[in-house]
């Protein structure tokens, strides 16, 4: 149920993201009309709609990415003509004619059918159009798809989402009414108030058709709202914990007889850590056995650019307060096939310099058990086994540091000096990203949850094809050559086949593999059609030369000096490339 709330709120939430506003000149178009004819058939079909092509999309299938992008564009041509409408009587003659010839005898009904219909249309069309508009709690319901499979409770929350953002349009728009009728009695203004709106409609279609709504203003949405969105998740999510606690604390121990208490509150029971198929670095622990120590439990995933970032804090954590009592696991919980397989997972905590115990968590057993959902998530355990504090993403180490600090000192009985903070040496991928230049977010290769392709000749599911790409617009990508596009990933089946990116970041990465043969793929980077220089990753040379060995994360593109919108190209020169994910820093 607090998921539900969650979703609802979000959504509600879309409102002031600047992603709607191309949504909004169809909206208000209805204002001053019968709400229950007029407004309410048009919210439905945009709750409706948005929920099942949202469905569709968390399913994963080929068919639903063109489905849905047939219908964004049958939504351009629908409202289109409904704002020639606005914009001319006579436009509004000639479509409507057929309605006229009913006679006089049925209008009143044809009309209040009429009415109903295109209300309803139209709601079908601004949910097309808003798909894309997603904030990181949408994110949350996707990707918990992806993970546990579609079903009616995705729907459901993919329901509640969208109907937080009708319930906020509702209110607009009857806001909006009312301005719109005393304007109309006190200027007499009601034909320019239509052609005005017929003009915005227009504008709107126009910046759809363009692009901007996925491009420049879900930037802009990204940056406006995700905070506001994290700051609810984690305030009910806390709510919520404090309530379980109440019902599954600990029993009083000797513990709660120390002389020091810290005031962060209990979230609830330390759960159980059964069901992890393998453990590294250490024998198989149990929360029986952690009693007494102050536990920071780490879920991670190692191609997971987040989690790559906050990897130097937690080993400098796990080694600074060691010996003070923190005990740090880290559970491995996979978002990609290829990281369930265990060797790739050691040969990540090797390169990572992990020592601390970490589960292999390939079920998602120890993941279910914390009721958890992102990547990276921190969970600060107390010493009598309850959850003190958490931390979903990356980032507010001094915070999440202070905490570890006040735990241990509680455990210990006393407040003593905490010597400071750590300040890791974090290089490469693991450096901090440029939040005040990243203007490109993560994006999937694979058709499942691929978006802003453009290859023209669309994605054939798990069929070997020729691409082509011309000039992408920023955030917008392409394959050329020939490759077989999967559920997770692109594979390409003849050497020469590239990858080109139109982004705005400091840093580029590129989840790759050498695929299922396992030999080394070697590849060439350009960026702006020339070799990076000092533009290059840590996992290339200046000529722009490297080598995919393993499958993981590699850093392709680091800019020196001033951040600017370029266009990235990776061409393989040997078959059998597989390519995942692009993340931004």
């Amino acid at each position: 149920m607090i998921l539900f709330i969650i979703a609802y709120l979000a959504g509600v939430l879309t409102i002031v993201s600047p992603c709607i506003l191309p949504v909004l000149p169809f909206v208000f178009s209805r204002a001053g009309q019968p709400f229950a004819r007029s407004i309410l058939p048009m919210l439905l079909g945009k709750v409706v709609t948005f929920a099942g092509v949202a469905t569709l999309a968390a399913i994963g299938g080929d068919w639903a990415v063109q489905a849905n992008e047939a219908g964004r564009y049958a939504a351009i041509v629908v409202l289109a003509v409904f704002g020639l409408m606005l914009l001319s009587p006579r436009i509004a003659a000639v479509v409507t004619r057929p309605a006229v010839a009913l006679g006089n005898r049925l209008f009143q009904r044809a009309a209040a059918k009429a009415s109903v219909g295109a209300s309803l249309l139209l709601g079908v069309a601004t949910g097309l159009l808003w798909a894309p508009c997603a904030g990181p709690i949408l994110g949350l319901v996707l990707t918990g798809a992806a993970l546990h499979g579609a079903n009616v409770g995705t729907t459901l929350l993919l329901v509640a989402y969208a109907a937080g953002a009708a319930t906020s349009l509702a209110l607009a728009v009857l806001v909006g009414g009312k301005v719109f009728a005393s304007m109309k009695r006190s200027l007499g203004l009601g034909e320019r108030l239509r052609q005005g709106l017929g003009i915005a409609v227009l504008a709107g279609v126009m910046a759809i058709a363009l692009g901007l709504d996925t491009g420049l203003l879900a930037r802009l949405s990204y940056a406006g709202t995700t905070s506001l969105e994290q700051s609810l998740l984690n305030r009910l999510r806390g709510r919520s914990s404090q309530a379980t606690a109440s019902r599954r604390a600990a029993p009083v121990t000797d513990f709660q007889q120390q002389t020091y208490r810290s005031n962060l509150p209990v979230e609830g029971a330390f759960p159980p850590l059964e069901g992890a198929v393998t453990w590294l670095n250490s024998e198989p622990l149990a929360v029986e056995q952690l009693r007494g120590k102050v536990v920071l439990v780490d879920f991670w995933t190692y191609s997971c650019i987040n989690c790559i970032r906050t990897v130097p804090y937690v080993r400098a954590w796990a080694e600074k307060y060691r010996n003070q009592g923190l005990v740090v696991i880290g559970v491995h919980a996979p978002e990609f096939a290829f990281e369930k397989r265990i060797d790739n997972v050691k040969r990540a905590v090797r390169d990572f310099g992990i020592s601390y115990p970490v589960a292999i968590d390939n079920n998602y057993a120890i993941w279910h058990a914390f009721g958890n959902s992102f990547w990276p998530a921190h969970y600060f355990i107390d010493a009598e086994g309850r959850i003190r504090h958490h931390h979903f993403g990356e980032g507010d180490y001094a915070q999440s540091e202070r905490v570890l600090q006040e735990l241990l000192a509680e455990a210990a009985g006393s407040r003593r000096g905490d010597g400071g903070l750590v300040t890791p040496d974090a290089k490469g991928a693991e450096a901090a990203p440029d939040f005040a230049n990243l203007q490109s977010g993560e994006g999937y290769v694979g058709y499942m949850r691929a978006g802003n392709f453009v290859s023209p000749e669309g994605v054939a599911a798990d069929e070997a094809r020729d691409y082509t790409v011309g000039k992408p617009r920023q955030n917008q990508w392409g394959l050329a050559g020939n490759w077989t596009v999967g559920a997770e990933q692109a594979t390409l089946n003849r050497s020469g086949g590239s990858v080109t990116y139109r982004f705005s970041a400091r840093d580029l990465h590129l989840v790759l593999g050498p695929g299922v043969r396992g030999r080394q793929v070697r590849f060439q980077v350009t960026v702006d059609g020339g070799a990076p220089g000092p533009h290059h990753g840590s996992d290339i040379g200046p000529d722009g030369s490297g080598t995919v060995s393993e499958t993981r994360l590699y850093q392709l593109v680091r800019q020196s000096g001033e951040v600017r919108e370029r266009t990235f190209e990776i061409r393989f020169l040997d078959p059998g490339a597989e390519v995942f994910v692009f993340t931004f820093g």
